[in-house]
C-alpha cells in the first residue's frame, strides 16, 4: 500500500513497545519504522527524517517527552507527535497541545481508540478524546478555574518542570540553550504565577500533582 504513514514507537519499556508494535501491525496504512527507548535515541529517528509521526512516552529518564518534543519543535522536521502517558488526560493534555503535540492519549486507551488517534493526527489534524473535549467544555461552561500549571506559558511549564525535578538554574540554562539571567527571569515569573516563593514550594507542586519530571 502506498503512502503509508510510519510511525516511530518511543517508550522505555520493551514490553509497551511490543504491545504497540501489535497494534499498528494490524493497520495496512500504517508501517513502524523505528522505535527508541529514550529521548536521545529518539531524536536520532527525527534526524533521520525516518517518520512522519512519533508515539512518544511522557515519562522516560533523561529526556523526557516535553523535551523531546520541544526539541522536534526546534527541529523543524514537520513530525508529528502523538504524546502517550499514564497521566490522565485532563491533566496534561492542553499542555501538552500548547507544547505542540498534535495529540495525547492515556496508556489506558483501547487499540481502537489508538488507531483513530493515530490516523487523524497522520492526515495532520489535532486529536482530542472526547473526555478531552468534554471536560474543556465544561470548564468553559462551569468556569472552573485552572490549576495554576495549566495557566503557564510552555517555557514556564519547562522551567517548572526542571526546578521540580531539583535542577539548577544552571544546568536548567545549559539544558534549554538560555542565558542563567532568562531562565532566572522565567523562574521569577512563574514564582509569581503560581503565588510561591520558594524552589522547595514549585518541587512540592511538582510532585503533588504528578508532573512528568
Amino acid at each position: 500500500m502506498e503512502n503509508k504513514i510510519r510511525v516511530a514507537i518511543v517508550d522505555d519499556h520493551a514490553v509497551v513497545r511490543e504491545g504497540l508494535r501489535r497494534i499498528l501491525a494490524g493497520a495496512d496504512e500504517l508501517e513502524v519504522v523505528g522505535e527508541a527507548a529514550d529521548g536521545v535515541a529518539a531524536l536520532g529517528l527525527v534526524r533521520g527524517r525516518k517518520c512522519d509521526l512519533m508515539l512518544l512516552d511522557v515519562s522516560m529518564p533523561g529526556m523526557n517527552g516535553f523535551d523531546v518534543l520541544h526539541a522536534i519543535r526546534h527541529d523543524g522536521a514537520g513530525i508529528s507527535v502523538l504524546m502517550l502517558s499514564m497521566h490522565p488526560e485532563d491533566q496534561f493534555a492542553l499542555q501538552a497541545l500548547k507544547a505542540g503535540a498534535a495529540g495525547y492519549l492515556n496508556k489506558n486507551t483501547g487499540p481502537s481508540q489508538l488507531l483513530a488517534a493515530i490516523r487523524t493526527v497522520g492526515r495532520g489534524r489535532k486529536y482530542v478524546s472526547a473526555a478531552v473535549a468534554e471536560k474543556l467544555a465544561w470548564d468553559v461552561d462551569s468556569g472552573r478555574a485552572r490549576l495554576p500549571h495549566e495557566s503557564l506559558a510552555d517555557r514556564e511549564f519547562d522551567i517548572l518542570r526542571f526546578i521540580a525535578s531539583g535542577k539548577t538554574v544552571g544546568q536548567i540554562a545549559r539544558q534549554l540553550n538560555l542565558s542563567v539571567k532568562t531562565v532566572s527571569t522565567y523562574r521569577a515569573r512563574l514564582l509569581q504565577k503560581m503565588n510561591m516563593k520558594t524552589n522547595a514550594e514549585l518541587t512540592r507542586y511538582g510532585v503533588e500533582h504528578g508532573l512528568p519530571l
